[in-house]
């Protein structure tokens, strides 16, 4: 906040001379008297000027005139802010796709981050898109990995996926999965999509939701 304090012979006096010092004009100003002008004796001596304290007022920050971060970069920042906490050395490496970008960490000893079937990695990525986004514009999802495990974990649902297709179309029975994360069952329902004898769908609720698979009526 700006204020500067001035005198002069009146109280308007007083004030051009704050205006002229700040370089604004008075509708960008607030202002308070802080003594009234009075006369002298037989209106020469003892005369005291006016005195004034004028506060200049700021104007609102626009969020549009806010520095734009790059949320790649605060992405970035926020993942070895938490791992240097936990004191881990990991490399962090950056694939840029068409409608994300994926931060794929490398080291030793990263299970941890992964979790019971990426549980752990999940809250990470939750987490750093909202570090990231916070005072950005820009949508993109950030992807956290570890050592390619979302690759390998898909390859491995899909496997699965049509395993347990093949049990329902030998049994005639439908399969219930265990619990999976939604990124998780838009897997099997991709992989079985174009299954005409199978048809699946998700019952139950988060994070208890489960997908299954049966026989197309």
């Amino acid at each position: 906040m700006t204020t500067v304090e001035k005198v002069g012979k009146t109280v308007d006096e007083a004030i051009e001379a704050a205006l002229t010092e700040l370089g604004v004009s008075r509708d960008q100003i607030e202002y308070t008297v802080l003594e009234e002008p009075t006369k002298g004796l037989f209106g020469l001596l003892g005369g005291k000027p006016a005195k004034v304290l004028v506060t200049l007022i700021e104007a609102p920050v626009m969020r549009s005139q806010l520095p734009k971060s790059d949320p790649v970069v605060v992405a970035t920042e926020f993942i070895q802010n938490v791992l240097e906490a936990m004191r881990m050395e990991v490399k962090i490496e950056k694939m840029t796709g068409l409608e994300n970008v994926t931060l794929n960490l490398r080291g030793d000893d990263l299970g941890i981050l992964i979790g019971k079937h990426g549980q752990t990695l999940d809250a990470m990525q939750y987490l750093t898109n909202l570090a990231a986004h916070r005072d950005s514009e820009d949508r993109m999802r950030i992807i956290i990995d570890v050592e390619d495990y979302r690759k390998r974990r898909a390859e491995t649902l899909e496997r699965l996926a049509r395993r347990l297709a093949d049990k329902v179309k030998t049994r005639g029975e439908k399969v219930i999965l265990e619990p999976m994360s939604p990124h998780e069952r838009k897997i099997i329902h991709m992989t079985l999509q174009d299954d005409y004898r199978v048809t699946t769908y998700s019952e139950g609720e988060e994070p208890f939701r489960k997908v299954v698979i049966a026989l197309k009526k």
